[in-house]
């Protein structure tokens, strides 16, 4: 079998357990070969964005652009499949490089969690009783008393996802700013979020945790019975996607908007 190799170096490719993700690799191995992952020079990720999210996390120590191919259902954050002129495809993309949140969450036993997020941290309500929360920017109460089903933090990489579900907005990904959004707030009613500077460091404070647990969550992550959770963006982690021209992930945000 030959090496993998495009106009970026060795060429790798990772696959979801996806039967479709599985048959193409096979196909693109067949091809163009490939190369030990601590060879490569660019990362092929096919299945859909939750496995490009694992892809980015697993291999976020290694200094690797990953071109992610759709073989799974959304796919906002994957080039189309195609399995034809892949090399000059990789030469030809374009690159964008996303910073992830860190979260640091302490439980009602005074353990601390800490976690990475690319898309967002969440904090949701865990019983019956709307969660309260406290919320202080930069060391700065600014938000005494949120009543809510929860609220989330998000990157603009991150702010289609459940951001956008929860009515927050698309951020453009060169914005150095994090949105702040609730999720059903019954207190203050009538709050929309707020949009914070990059650096910014946001606390959550839970309020009442025994009688109204909330659980943490950042990429899939998730910590039970918080007391508080600390975010921030974290500049010494640099994730680089890769996208077609034309359909990178700033054009996708700017679309989004209009559909």
């Amino acid at each position: 079998m030959t090496t993998g190799q495009g106009g970026r170096g060795p060429i790798v490719f990772l696959a979801s357990h996806a039967e479709a993700a599985q048959q193409a690799r096979a196909e693109l191995v067949a091809m163009y070969g490939e190369a030990p992952l601590a060879q490569a020079g660019v990362i092929v990720a096919l299945g859909g964005d939750g496995f490009m999210l694992e892809t980015l996390h697993a291999t976020q120590h290694r200094d690797v652009p990953v071109y992610g191919m759709n073989r799974g259902t959304v796919g906002f954050l994957m080039n189309n499949y195609a399995i034809e002129d892949l090399p000059a495809r990789l030469e030809a993309a374009q690159e964008t490089v996303l910073n992830p949140l860190a979260m640091k969450a302490t439980d009602r036993k005074g353990v601390v969690h800490e976690a990475l997020a690319i898309n967002e941290v969440s904090l949701l309500r865990a019983g019956p009783q709307a969660a309260r929360l406290r919320i202080s920017v930069d060391g700065l109460v600014r938000m005494e008393e949120l009543v809510c089903d929860g609220a989330l933090l998000a990157t603009p990489a991150g702010s289609t996802a459940y951001n956008y579900s929860a009515h927050g907005p698309i951020l453009p990904i060169g914005a150095d700013v994090l949105a702040l959004t609730a999720v059903a707030a019954f207190r203050p009613r009538r709050w929309r979020g707020a949009l914070l500077p990059k650096a910014a460091a946001v606390r959550f404070d839970v309020l009442d945790p025994g009688k109204r647990p909330v659980m943490a969550e950042g990429d899939g992550q998730s910590v039970r019975d918080v007391v508080s959770v600390e975010v921030r963006s974290e500049p010494r982690i640099r994730h680089r996607l890769l996208f077609d021209p034309g359909h990178g992930l700033e054009e996708r945000l700017i679309r989004e908007q209009f559909f």
